[in-house]
């Protein structure tokens, strides 16, 4: 089976790969702005700021594997499909809550005590965090509906990331926009650093997101058709469904196994497998999420460059991402994905080891971020496509999978970025001489760090390859006799 004939036509790539882009969008001002924005400019204490930011990871972790759960064994709204009705009921909720969450909240003024505004805010982060995984969830539990083979899935998913760096980069041009215009203006008292009078930047790039990200939405559900169950797979029409012959080295189950062995959540929690991925995915997603929170906060705090910068730098680190991410698939079908993802674990730790080195940085920053852009890209790519290869042909509880690794993936994000904000040696809200160094090691630690646990997961893949044990094959065949 060729290439071609094995991956959904054009089209249908990109209407599936923009599915994603809305909560991409949100993710990049969640990720880089978060902090920046309570604490920088509206005024909020460094554990403050982590308690809002830990309390959307609890409620993201929390709501994934029940949303998972539940999106496998609903029918979903008529003939829509459950992972599309599951996609708009997230959409929705993302829709009507992230404007609120990076603006003042009402009738709030200088004196209002930060508990109140804490109160104030959490609701929203909850709703939004609640929508961003439903969302996520029936998004890349259709990886493994619409297509079968693995270099497929491989090109489906770099297609997907490569929507991702897009959203990333656009987030960051307009941040720049906005830095820029408000740089053009003969206000004297804006100056290069942020502070409360850049609320309308944040509230503004808010608004410009929602409506960019709806449009995309609505590409995606006019564009992407789910394949209902039960439906045959044959060769590819209207449904993009293809033949089942399978041609060595293409289409390979982790295991050969009856039609009628269905393996439940349950089952997933007895497969040695599953931990190893969920020990890469967690890894992967700690490298990526917390070197984006607090790569503003090294620039501006250690660096000392102006507050453009936490467009600019983004900015470079996504573009080459979004290079990288076309060399996915050539790449990884030649060497393999576990060799691929090394490789992007060398490229993140040549940066961690670069900003050891070097204090001042200057210029020399924008190299560095290259060699973060490009090693993010790569390992998140291959760990998500590692997830489907888990999953192979489970796809009726594909989204407790990816719930599951979602869910260590948010946890860990929120619980870290709550240590660190504890271990802040600053009590206000300027950064005193001792957090230029915080962040300095932050950086390294988040990065070289978590990608020595990261490399530790992969050689564990690499002695012990994923594939579904037969112990769990066999306890969820008895099951299916019982029901």
């Amino acid at each position: 089976m060729s290439d071609t004939e094995s991956s959904l036509p054009l089209p249908r790539r990109l209407s599936y790969a923009v599915g994603h882009f809305l909560n991409d969008l949100c993710a990049s001002m969640w990720f880089t702005y978060l902090l920046v924005f309570y604490h920088s400019v509206l005024g909020f204490r460094n554990t403050n700021a982590g308690i809002l930011l830990l309390v959307g990871q609890v409620a993201d972790a929390v709501c994934t594997p029940l949303i998972g759960y539940e999106s496998d064994r609903t029918p979903g709204c008529g003939k829509y499909g459950k992972r599309k009705t599951w996609h708009l009921v997230g959409t929705l909720s993302v829709m009507l809550s992230f404007a609120f969450i990076f603006n003042q909240c009402l009738r709030c003024d200088t004196l209002t005590p930060q508990s109140a505004s804490l109160t104030y805010f959490v609701p929203f982060i909850i709703i939004f965090q609640f929508g961003w995984a439903a969302t996520q969830i029936s998004h890349l539990s259709l990886i493994p509906e619409l297509v079968t083979c693995e270099h497929a899935k491989v090109e489906l998913t770099a297609y997907r990331y490569a929507f991702t760096v897009i959203a990333n980069i656009t987030v960051y041009a307009v941040a720049y926009l906005l830095f820029h215009i408000q740089a053009g203006t003969d206000d004297s008292q804006l100056g290069d650093t942020l502070g409360p009078v850049d609320m309308p930047i944040f509230r503004n790039l808010a608004l410009i997101v929602l409506a960019i990200g709806a449009f995309f939405s609505i590409l995606f559900h006019v564009g992407t058709t789910e394949r209902r169950p039960g439906a045959a797979r044959g060769a590819e029409g209207e449904e993009g469904r293809f033949d089942d012959k399978e041609e060595e080295g293409e289409l390979r189950p982790l295991l050969p196994r009856p039609s009628s062995s269905l393996l439940q959540w349950k089952c997933w929690l007895q497969q040695p497998s599953f931990y190893q991925v969920a020990l890469l995915y967690m890894s992967t997603r700690l490298i990526v999420n917390l070197s984006q929170t607090y790569i503003s906060m090294y620039l501006i705090n250690t660096l000392k460059l102006p507050k453009n910068y936490i467009a600019t730098i983004p900015l470079v680190m996504y573009v080459s991402g979004f290079l990288s991410s076309f060399i996915m698939k050539p790449v990884s079908k030649l060497i393999g994905k576990s060799l691929t993802y090394f490789v992007g674990l060398l490229l993140i730790m040549a940066f961690s080891y670069w900003v050891l080195l070097d204090k001042t940085m200057d210029d020399r920053v924008y190299w560095a971020s290259v060699l973060l852009g490009a090693g993010s890209a790569t390992i998140l790519v291959i760990s998500l496509s590692m997830t489907a290869e888990l999953i192979a042909d489970q796809t009726q509880s594909g989204a407790f999978v990816y719930g599951a690794m979602s869910f260590t993936d948010k946890l860990a994000n929120g619980v870290a970025v709550m240590v660190i904000q504890a271990m802040h040696p600053c009590h206000s809200v300027l950064c005193c001489p001792a957090c230029v160094w915080f962040y300095h090691y932050i950086m390294v630690i988040v990065t070289g760090g978590v990608a020595v646990v990261a490399a530790l997961a992969l050689c564990s893949i690499l002695i012990w390859p994923i594939r579904i044990r037969p112990r769990g094959l066999q306890v969820s065949a008895e099951a299916a006799r019982v029901n």
